[in-house]
């Protein structure tokens, strides 16, 4: 189709009383899914009136479209696949009585569109992480990684809208990466997006929503917590639990969450679960995967299908906060994180994968320990995730050793733990692995010092029990090691994730 692009022809006079405007995401500069899937396009008009919509590139027309206003002033438009690449305009006349009025986008390209969303850990920009001047400087250097930040609200009914925007879609600058903390840009969401385009060489869109100080339940639809049991009373946490953001059940789905929905995705990365270490801990293993699957539902309704209905959904696991153990339910939440699985894929956690951080620790962080700088790591390990479960990158080890047999030899007193891939071993760590030598229900953890360890298995000494072992863990602290110092590696220097084992419902346990 090489017809000429009409280029606003049509006078801003004519335009006045329309009422056509794109929906508040739409803007210059910013990122659309390319092919396979197709990009939504959707705005305001008056009802009835017809809209055009055109895709142009060098004044020629690329594609052509043409819909109706619906009754409830919204016009919506499935785009055709387009491929990578860009810079296209995008024209939309609509035609109602003898008005005609025109609106346009320009330097629009076609990619791949993250949606990055969590607490405070994810908020963190740029100018907030480590070697921040020189992250900074290099953004100018990825004019094709599109950026843009919802701003923060929250609603007791689902919006169809943002109701504000924090940063347009913008080019990167080190001024809209580093605008201030906890503010705009996310550091692990630029992050994961440069690591992915420096592989992948196309577009890529970054849509950041995020809150810091949330729990999920503010995340959740109500029908995903319904699926957990949850009631619909919004303010049923208890008032001594401080959030530095909203508490309440659903009112950042309704806000942050729900305008983007007709929005086509390439995938999502999630960076929450501190807040949920004081409340709701143990439905999390419900909670999370329940979020999971809602979001994909929705997402792919929203965009006429054209999100897919199992899109790829990352997610990095706790790091660490206190050195003094007060509790568990740092370690509770990491492996809730993993439908208490240890790893991802799994079956409640279909096309998932996880960056573990818990090696991360920052006691001098100025931003509190809870928020460590090293964001480099935490985006580099999901973006490793990203490449082999959404681009299906053959060969690509994506996540640290898990266990897959513990051999106990009573006579010998000793623990042998085989993993799925081959180790290394950083030092002989005394604390990290225990056991538990009584009633699962019971236990009483004994820490059980490592004493040799060679190509995948890691042989654990001096084991205490009277008769058996019913019971392994590892890394179940909430600080199990110093900066990148745990004790198990895989070859690639990615961590051991922390798991849980009891013999009683473990058929790898082996017992002699």
């Amino acid at each position: 189709m090489m017809a000429v692009c009409l280029l606003f022809m049509f006078t801003w006079a004519l335009m006045a009383g329309a009422e056509l405007r794109f929906a508040s995401y739409f803007a210059d500069h910013m990122v659309l899914q390319k092919a396979p899937a197709s990009a939504v396009l959707w705005g305001y008009g008056e009802p009835g009136a017809n809209v055009k919509v055109m895709v142009c590139q060098d004044f020629n027309i690329v594609m052509e479209k043409m819909v109706q206003v619906e009754v409830f002033r919204i016009w919506k438009v499935v785009l055709i696949a387009m491929p990578q690449g860009g810079p296209y305009s995008i024209e939309v006349h609509q035609f109602y009585e003898d008005e005609v009025s025109s609106i346009m986008l320009q330097d629009v390209y076609f990619g791949d569109v993250w949606l990055c969303s969590g607490q405070s850990n994810m908020e963190m920009t740029v100018s907030q992480i480590f070697n921040a001047s020189k992250e900074l400087a290099q953004a100018p250097h990825f004019p094709y990684i599109r950026v843009f930040t919802a701003s923060l609200a929250q609603s007791e009914e689902e919006l169809l809208d943002l109701p504000d925007i924090d940063l347009q879609w913008s080019v990167p600058t080190a001024e809209n990466l580093g605008h201030g903390d906890f503010g705009y840009f996310s550091a692990v969401c630029w992050l994961f997006g440069r690591y992915l385009y420096e592989t992948l060489r196309y577009p890529i869109g970054l849509v950041e929503s995020s809150w810091g100080g949330t729990p999920i339940e503010a995340w959740s639809s109500r029908r995903a917590l319904h699926k957990c049991g949850l009631s619909k009373d919004y303010r049923s946490f208890p008032a001594f639990f401080l959030f530095s953001g909203p508490k309440e059940f659903s009112v950042l789905w309704n806000a942050m969450i729900h305008p983007l929905l007709n929005m086509t995705l390439q995938g999502v990365v999630w960076y929450q679960g501190e807040a949920n270490t004081l409340v709701n801990t143990d439905l999390y293993n419900c909670t999370f995967p329940a979020l999971i699957e809602d979001w994909r539902e929705a997402f792919h309704e929203g965009s006429v299908g054209q999100t897919e209905q199992d899109f790829p959904f990352g997610f990095v696991q706790l790091s660490t906060d206190r050195r003094v153990e007060v509790d568990d339910s740092f370690p509770r939440i990491r492996w809730h994180q993993t439908a208490d699985y240890g790893y991802v894929p799994n079956k409640k956690m279909p096309n998932t994968f996880m960056a573990v951080s818990l090696d991360l620790c920052d006691g001098s962080s100025p931003y509190g320990s809870i928020h460590p700088r090293d964001k480099q790591s935490v985006a580099y390990r999901l973006h490793l995730g990203a490449l082999a479960v959404a681009y299906g990158k053959d060969n690509l080890t994506f996540q640290g050793p898990y266990p897959q047999q513990v051999q106990v030899d009573v006579s010998l007193k000793i623990l042998n733990v085989t993993y799925s891939q081959n180790i290394q071993l950083h030092h002989m760590d005394s604390k990290v692995f225990e056991v538990c030598c009584s009633n699962p229900a019971l236990c009483k953890w004994n820490a059980i010092p490592i004493g040799t360890a060679s190509f995948r298995t890691v042989t654990l000494h001096n084991l205490t029990c009277p008769e058996t072992v019913t019971g392994l863990r590892y890394a179940w602290t909430e600080w199990p090691c110093e900066y990148k110092q745990c004790p198990l590696y895989n070859m690639q220097s990615l961590p051991a994730p922390p798991f849980i084992s009891f013999s009683h419902n473990n058929p790898s346990w082996v017992v002699s």
